[in-house]
């Protein structure tokens, strides 16, 4: 029976509140939440409850939620871990749709199956769990401040989801400092029940949220997460925080594409798939969800940044190049806009120079002229303080030009720079949300995430391709080797896998003894790899047991008694099944395809410049499963090697079809397939364009049951 649950819009848009732990007295949560629901001019029901009675703020206090006259939408818990469970089954009684749960003392502190109770025991009666330790939400839809955080909150367009409570807090009182309303704040503490991807799919469709700022330490559900995220991105800006970036995820030592996915590897990359705005610090964040929430769309890429100081503009170049912020270099279209306005000891190439001397009537002049030309699609205006044009007339400068450009649809952002007197102009602009910022960096990277946003937003949909996989052989394959106590496989099971992949490998056999390596050999032909085939031994080169380019029968039987002795010797306990004789490839580009169960996101894949570098130029990058063709190539184009592709010094262009192609099926592959953990294709030797790819060399590893 499929579970029914209310819609994520009855917890922001409740009409009906009870508080359970509600207190008269001032200093605890349970009278602060009533007060910031009165303060915030809530207009639904407010029951209180609480054992003790009495009443709280002109509220009668009811002794238990089931004395409540009317239906409750949400249901507020704010009374000890101990007496949580029991509130829960009152609240089931009642009928109640969401319980966010304030109280702490969960899984934070390790008592994971008492949150797992309440968390059953509500889904199993059609409620929702929102936390446990929490501090609460707020929505301005509803102008509910359901939270113990600072109350008067200012409504606006930016939407904040936080798993940490305090920096939750602490963000609406920044939120204040920097004049950036919000269209709900909401607090997931140990996200036990209702998720990111929960909150996304209702801020999506809300028309009061235009940007959404979303702090994460840890992902539990990443396929999900990914999926509300593809579909939020293209319609509204995502930012967000994560903490922990040196944290390294669990490393499979049998696997390079296990040691290089690093959680913050895996997760800055899965990000960028999905059109996500990743923020390095909170102040970026802010300052791009603020910039964000009110910036028109950019009709173009060409930027100008106008200064009245060389330095200052050198610098925004700089930034410009980091942030991939275009400047436009037309320099005949440049000298017909700015020359009139700038000195003849200017400079009317971009970044455009109108100089120290310049006052109110250059800068409103050059403005100007900036946004009436359709070849400027956005505007940095850069101002240092000067003897010429002090701060006194600036903050009015400012605030009529950027006015201009908002009614006009064209973007622009500042930046200012000077003593005590424009520190008071640029808190001045702020609160009229005029986009000002002391770093010309700051001032940069505002158009950095703007045009990143608006170029993911206009992405094609397109659908992932589909190869048929063979399940069942696959199964039987991976059951053979479980029944020997494996968790991986030999070549030989490998090579048949990577067949019903289509994925090419080059023509090989197993050798048991010296006779059938010579065999062997002759019927592929010369020059031909030997491989040692053993369970015992993962990576076969620091055994000794490889060797390539054998050109005779006598050069086969030296190395097959060389791989045996050096094996041996590197583990003399080695159960040895034979040699894998294969084709010798001709050399060519070398790279890695790899995919694997990452512990967030689930199936992902990984390219980059493989062969017996891989560990250390850890030239690598990942994609969250499903990908697209256009997500793979763009995951190919994103590790540093790429060019290598494209041909060097005369050398043709590389198959990077053929490459896409395996990237897809390895996908395929591995959702396919849940015993697989790990496959492993390295190197992948990439051959002239046309001439395909072929796979040398394949490690796959199975799920631990």
């Amino acid at each position: 029976m499929t579970e029914q649950f209310p819609e994520i819009k009855h917890l922001f848009e409740a009409r009906s509140v009870a508080v359970i732990g509600a207190s008269a007295k001032p200093n605890k949560i349970g009278h602060k939440l009533i007060k910031n629901m009165v303060d915030d001019g809530y207009k639904g029901r407010i029951y209180p409850v609480n054992p003790t009675g009495g009443e709280v703020l002109g509220f009668p206090i009811y002794k238990s939620i089931l004395d409540v006259e009317g239906e409750v939408d949400l249901a507020l818990i704010v009374v000890p871990a101990h007496l949580v469970f029991a509130a829960v089954q009152e609240c089931a009684e009642k009928k109640v749709k969401f319980l966010p749960i304030i109280t702490s003392g969960f899984s934070e502190v390790g008592d994971k199956e008492e949150e797992r109770k309440i968390v059953e025991y509500a889904r199993a009666h059609s409620m929702r769990v929102l936390g446990p330790n929490i501090f609460g939400f707020f929505s301005a839809k509803a102008s509910l401040n359901a939270s113990f955080g600072p109350g008067g909150i200012k409504h606006g367009q930016v939407a904040i989801i936080t798993q940490s409570g305090a920096l939750g807090v602490a963000m609406i009182g920044k939120s204040a400092v920097e004049n950036i309303g919000l269209s709900t704040i909401v607090s997931m503490g140990n996200k036990s029940d209702i998720d990111e991807a929960d909150l996304l799919d209702y801020l999506v469709e809300q028309e009061e949220t235009r940007v959404i700022l979303i702090y994460i330490e840890g992902v539990q559900h990443g396929e999900k997460l990914v999926r509300a995220l593809k579909a939020t991105t293209p319609r509204k800006p995502v930012v967000v925080i994560k903490s922990g970036r040196s944290a390294r995820g669990a490393i499979a030592a049998a696997s390079h594409t296990g040691s290089l996915a690093g959680a913050d590897e895996v997760f800055d990359d899965v990000m960028a798939q999905c059109g996500v705005l990743r923020a390095e610090t909170i102040q970026d964040a802010f300052n791009w969800c603020k910039f964000l929430s009110d910036a028109p769309a950019p009709q173009g890429k060409n930027v100008a940044i106008v200064t009245n100081g060389g330095g200052v503009g050198v610098m925004a170049t700089d930034a410009a190049e980091k942030f991939g912020v275009n400047l436009y270099d037309d320099q005949a279209v440049l000298r017909q806009v700015f020359g009139p306005v700038t000195p003849d000891f200017g400079s009317t190439k971009n970044p455009v120079d109108i100089t120290g001397q310049a006052g109110e009537k250059e800068y409103n002049e050059a403005l100007t002229a900036a946004l009436e030309d359709p070849n400027i699609h956005s505007v940095i205006a850069l101002y240092t303080e000067t003897a010429v044009f002090t701060a006194k007339s600036l903050s009015q400068m400012i605030l009529e030009n950027y006015w201009k450009y908002q009614k006009k649809g064209k973007p622009i952002s500042f930046s200012i720079i000077g003593g005590h007197n424009i520190q008071q102009s640029m808190t001045e602009l702020s609160q009229h949300k005029v986009p000002v910022f002391e770093d010309v960096y700051d001032a940069v990277s505002v158009f950095g995430v703007l045009y990143r946003y608006h170029h993911n937003a206009q992405k094609a949909v397109e659908t992932p391709p589909d190869y048929p996989i063979d399940v069942e052989r696959i199964s039987t394959v991976i059951a053979g080797a479980r029944k020997e106590g494996r968790t991986f496989l030999l070549p030989h099971e490998s090579s048949v896998v990577m067949e019903e992949a289509g994925i090419v490998m080059p023509r090989s056999g197993i050798a048991s003894n010296l006779d059938q390596a010579v065999l062997l050999a002759k019927e592929i032909g010369f020059p031909v790899v030997m491989k040692v085939v053993s369970k015992d031994i993962i990576h076969k080169s620091d055994a000794g047991g490889v060797a390539l380019d054998l050109d005779n029968v006598e050069e086969v039987m030296d190395a097959y008694q060389a791989i045996m002795h050096n094996c041996r010797r590197y583990d003399p306990a080695a159960k040895i099944k034979g040699v894998e004789i294969s084709e010798m490839i001709e050399a060519s580009i070398e790279t890695i395809v790899g995919a694997r169960q990452d512990p967030s996101f689930g199936p992902v894949v990984m390219f980059g410049l493989g062969g017996i570098y891989v560990e250390v130029m850890k030239d690598v990058a990942f994609r969250a499963l499903p990908v697209t063709r256009t997500e793979a190539m763009d995951l190919i184009k994103e590790i540093r090697s790429y060019p290598l592709l494209l041909g060097v010094r005369g050398e043709k262009r590389k198959d990077i079809e053929g490459v896409v192609d395996t990237v897809l099926r390895m996908g395929c592959l591995i959702r396919s397939i849940k015993d697989i953990s790990d496959i492993e294709l390295n190197p992948l030797v990439v051959y002239d364009h046309g001439d395909g790819v072929k796979a040398l060399d394949v490690r796959i590893l199975l799920t631990h049951r």
